[in-house]
């Protein structure tokens, strides 16, 4: 039996990254039909049933996912790499301070070029410490930077959040950086 866990991270992997590599097709939004995800799993080799996409949608604290208000397709609410995937949010103002956990062999380079989204189509950043804190330890001793985003924000720097309370924006330049330790 598949863990949960696993279950999540492949739903994850396929929704954010590689659809096509179980036959998916998303739309612009990121949505897929949860049929067509456990019909691509299982035709791929893995198991999935549509009872699993469910339970991957509802637990966790992240709710990296969402469903449509019919309950037939699914989405990842960010994090996406996959070009087909352009999601449209708006502009929000963010507070004065948000978060970015990090690994701390990552910060020479972050404190060289900044925060930028890498693969993905945003920089991911968080209303609170704690939250930071547990990402930046999924690679590694955990560092947490604090971002000046209301004053990104007043300088043209544009902010979203999405569904899951993740704030996103292009690229936080190092002079919005604070705490840096020293290089």
């Amino acid at each position: 039996m598949t863990r949960p866990e696993d279950t999540s991270k492949f739903i994850a992997y396929v929704l954010r990254h590689a659809p096509e590599s179980i036959g998916l097709r998303l739309d612009a939004q990121g949505w897929a039909g949860i049929d067509a995800l456990v019909a691509g799993a299982v035709a791929a080799g893995r198991v999935l049933t549509a009872a699993e996409v469910a339970q991957a949608v509802d637990s966790g604290t992240k709710k990296r996912y969402e469903l449509s208000a019919d309950g037939l397709r699914i989405r990842a609410l960010q994090g996406h790499s996959t070009p087909q995937v352009n999601r449209s949010f708006e502009p929000v103002e963010p507070p004065p301070i948000l978060f970015h956990g990090t690994a701390t062999r990552f910060l020479a380079s972050i404190r060289a070029r900044g925060l930028l989204p890498g693969s993905r189509q945003h920089v991911h950043l968080s209303a609170d410490e704690a939250t930071a804190v547990q990402v930046g330890q999924r690679h590694g001793k955990a560092h947490v930077l604090k971002v000046e985003a209301g004053r990104m924000q007043a300088l043209g720097h544009v902010f979203h959040r999405a569904e899951n309370g993740v704030w996103l924006t292009a690229a936080v330049p190092p002079e919005f950086l604070l705490l840096l330790p020293p290089g």
